[in-house]
């Protein structure tokens, strides 16, 4: 089943990357992440910033960690960059390694992804990985998101 696109929550999560971005990185390059989970939390993080980039980060990271921690479903992610203050927003696809992170919550995640005219647009995981590896194995014997018997909730 493809699951339908909720435009209310991609245009909240656009309007919560944009409006962070703006107050976190005032001037200059920036880049902020949202994450919405099933059960309608909404999680933000930037790129964690080292000396040494070899230990970077991507910017969802943060944000899925989030997810994780408190145990919840992501159903969206969304990450936005400009190059400057008086850059346009433009949406960044997930790359390889936020993919399958993602992976661990299913093949159906909404992802922001990366189009020529600007537009917002949300596909699901699965049309980013027609091919994925995981694919030659049971899903039974593959690692992935179980809702939790008894949630923990901090």
């Amino acid at each position: 089943m493809i699951p339908l696109r909720n435009l209310e929550i991609e245009k909240t999560m656009y309007e919560m990357a944009t409006t962070f971005l703006k107050k976190r990185f005032p001037k200059g390059w920036g880049g902020v992440a949202v994450i919405h989970t099933e059960q309608g939390s909404y999680f933000t993080s930037v790129a964690l910033e080292s000396a040494n980039a070899s230990v970077l980060l991507c910017i969802e990271a943060g944000a899925m960690c989030e997810a994780h921690k408190y145990q919840e479903k992501v159903t969206h992610c969304l990450c936005v960059v400009r190059e400057d203050e008086n850059a346009p927003f433009c949406v960044l696809s997930p790359c390889g390694v936020c993919q399958e992170r993602l992976r661990y919550w299913g093949e159906d995640v909404q992802v922001g992804v990366t189009t020529t005219d600007g537009s917002l647009l949300f596909v699901p995981l699965r049309e980013l990985q027609p091919h994925h590896w995981s694919a030659a194995y049971p899903a039974e014997e593959l690692e992935h998101y179980e809702a939790p018997a008894c949630p923990c909730q901090a």
